[in-house]
């Protein structure tokens, strides 16, 4: 139970932690912009990035397989985005969970000093997101370009076959599968992706005929 309680606190102070460094490092940005830096800089992916990266997966006391399982692929699968997968990569909850219940603990034990805390996991929060690095979510950016254009953008969920797809003026042009391991979201992310490199590449061969 303290564990979790620790983790409750530590996510609480990560977030306003973030929240004050981006505040003052960039007073030009918008309040939306400053939620998006914080949300990834913050969520699941990074945090359990954080863990493997200081080999603090280790220390996991565990009779799961699938986690370990779950562990390993998600090591294997970073390695294709070096910074954030935006939404590509299901990330093992209980990663996270180790850093924020240790951000958790240092606060208390530090008598509440948000400095401590900061001193203490700057360096290992690093490589830190900036706005320069951040990446655009599949989901939004496809969400975006359909808008732009005015098209109809639907996602279907074939929960029987566990597919995802992406219609576009109802024409299918993503799809991604999930199952126990992979989350519906993830998938969601993966037809979003699978359909942008669709319609990039058909309005490519399109402008390529104009110009024709």
């Amino acid at each position: 139970m303290s564990y979790e309680r620790l983790e409750y606190v530590g996510d609480s102070v990560l977030s306003l932690l973030f929240a004050k460094e981006h505040y003052f490092l960039y007073p030009e940005l918008p309040p939306g912009s400053l939620t998006r830096l914080r949300a990834v800089n913050v969520d699941t992916e990074k945090l359990a990035r954080v863990a493997l990266r200081h080999g603090l997966h280790r220390y996991l006391r565990h009779k799961k397989p699938l986690l370990e399982e779950q562990i390993q692929e998600f090591k294997r699968k970073i390695t294709d985005y070096p910074l954030h997968s935006n939404g590509l990569v299901d990330a093992p909850k209980a990663l996270a969970d180790i850093v924020e219940s240790s951000i958790g603990a240092v606060f208390i034990d530090s008598n509440s000093s948000l400095d401590t805390v900061w001193e203490v996991f700057k360096s290992l929060l690093e490589p830190i997101i900036s706005p320069k690095t951040i990446g655009k979510h599949p989901m939004s950016e496809l969400y975006e370009l359909c808008q732009k254009r005015g098209w109809k953008l639907e996602f279907v969920t074939d929960l029987t076959n566990k597919v995802v797809d992406v219609l576009v003026e109802d024409h299918l042009v993503g799809r991604a599968n999930y199952d126990l391991k992979k989350k519906k979201d993830i998938a969601q992310n993966r037809a979003a992706k699978d359909a942008l490199a669709k319609i990039e590449r058909i309005l490519g061969q399109t402008n390529n005929a104009d110009s024709h």
